[in-house]
């Protein structure tokens, strides 16, 4: 099993949205090659990820989603209503791909990025990399249980 952190600003699409679905989701709209590859080649059924709340006040981790789908074609790459719609998207999908996830756990809550930065043994964490930017990142296994823990304190 791997462990992932996918990002998603609240507004358009929250932990909440996911909950409510009572189910599958696809989780579409990922532009950006190298997730792309995360999503076709390291990551597969069964994995857990963060939800990751970005662009919010505060932006953190607030739960945890499982992945229960194949990779397979962002189907909005091809929708000219959709905000993910690429004109040049191959007939055969391969330019954009997803995967579709499933609630877990929500947290009773936000896992703050400043926290995470105060936390030992998160220093090396993807997230808080200088520059980072990706909407689906790698966690490792340490990673994610010390953020679990976190998730499961009270808070001071």
């Amino acid at each position: 099993m791997a462990y992932w952190l996918m990002k998603s600003e609240p507004d358009c699409y929250s932990i909440d949205d996911l909950r409510a679905k009572a189910g599958p989701d696809v989780w579409e709209g990922c532009r950006n090659y190298t997730v792309r590859n995360f999503f076709r080649d390291s990551m597969s059924v069964g994995d857990l990820a963060f939800f990751y709340h970005s662009v919010a006040a505060p932006t953190g981790i607030v739960g945890v989603m499982k992945v229960v789908s194949e990779a397979y074609p962002d189907p909005t790459q091809f929708d000219p209503k959709s905000e993910y719609y690429d004109p040049k998207a191959p007939a055969d999908g391969s330019r954009w791909i997803t995967r579709d996830v499933e609630f877990v756990e929500k947290f009773s809550r936000c896992i703050t990025l400043s926290e995470l930065r105060e936390t030992p043994g998160l220093e090396d964490m993807f997230v808080l990399r200088k520059g980072q930017r990706l909407s689906v990142m790698p966690v490792t296994e340490t990673e994610f249980g010390i953020v679990s823990d976190l998730a499961r304190r009270p808070t001071s």
